[in-house]
């Protein structure tokens, strides 16, 4: 693979807000097609919908306490829950073989980006037919993502480009590999690795250099890794660039703070050996990307392009 030389620091530019209609084949695509129920009076809000795969059991939404009439409706419209109902009623779905049957979904929180709906959380009432037992339902939405395991090679060593990053949840500040959330339905993976190691790193990257490590799973998988599935909706696409570059510019990417401080990110840059990334970090995004590397150089995909992975 022939490399492109690393350009340091770079002017930032702020990712698009752009969001996309969602069209439907169940929801909201025409009001004949719902029964739809507003509780006007007296609370919980409700609405009602009704899915192909149960359509004579119409699914009851539902606002817990401390959901307001606006976030419900954002909660009900947004590609958040869209997509998990899309996902449910999908070839490997819950839903596809009429083994289990939604019953009701309770919507418990709503955070905004901006305008746009960033995290939904909320439990769903899925009911196993055979046993007539409930499964574990609940859902914190956060849907796609993307991570970036950059390799920069140097007077014959190999070096990964990590982040540190403040992780309010963990508690801790953590090492992990740079990476971001979509930020609009249209599901430009690539487009938002770039300008996320943009972000995070001031790293510009050649995008025809970029190997989706992910693509190399079996088509079943659909492509991407769950880190959490047990809990979480959220996918990752984990991408591979690799670039030679000077000893001068590792020098000038170690401890450079980065980051959009106005949207609160504070991000340190660290540049390690790729041979110690293993035990470096507790970061499940780095340990997954290492075994996809791994995998893929021992059966020697890992100088594939992703448009060449995905025509195999």
């Amino acid at each position: 693979m022939a490399h492109q030389h690393l350009r340091s620091p770079l002017t930032i530019t702020p990712l698009a807000k752009t969001t996309s209609s969602y069209s439907s084949l169940f929801l909201f695509r025409r009001r004949r097609s719902i029964c739809s129920k507003m509780s006007a009076d007296s609370p919980p809000l409700a609405h009602t919908i009704i899915l192909p795969s149960q359509p004579g059991e119409p699914v009851p939404l539902v606002a817990g306490p401390g959901v307001t009439e606006s976030d419900f409706r954002s909660a009900m419209e947004c590609s958040l829950f869209k997509q998990w109902l899309k996902n449910m009623e999908g070839k490997k779905g819950i839903l596809a073989d009429e083994s289990f049957s939604l019953k009701q979904v309770l919507f418990q929180g709503v955070d905004y980006f901006g305008k746009r709906v960033g995290f939904l959380k909320f439990k769903a009432e899925i009911i196993d037919k055979e046993t007539g037992n409930e499964v574990p339902g609940i859902v914190f939405a956060r849907g796609p993502a993307v991570a970036i395991l950059i390799l920069l090679e140097s007077e014959g060593e190999t070096y990964a480009v990590l982040t540190e990053q403040v992780r309010v949840p963990t508690g801790r500040l953590v090492l992990e590999l740079p990476a971001g959330m979509l930020d609009d339905d249209k599901g430009d993976f690539v487009g938002t690795a770039v300008r996320e190691v943009e972000e995070e790193t001031g790293i510009q990257l050649n995008i025809g250099g970029m190997i989706e490590l992910t693509a190399f799973l079996d088509s079943s998988t659909g492509s991407r890794v769950f880190p959490s599935p047990g809990g979480c909706d959220e996918e990752i696409s984990i991408f591979l660039y690799r670039e030679s570059i000077s000893k001068e510019i590792i020098q000038q990417l170690q401890g450079k703070q980065t980051g959009l401080r106005e949207h609160g990110e504070l991000i340190k840059v660290h540049v390690i050996p790729y041979s110690n990334l293993w035990r470096a970090t507790a970061d499940a995004k780095v340990l997954m990307a290492i075994a996809l590397y791994e995998m893929a150089k021992k059966e020697g995909l890992d100088n594939k392009s992703s448009a060449e992975i995905r025509r195999q």
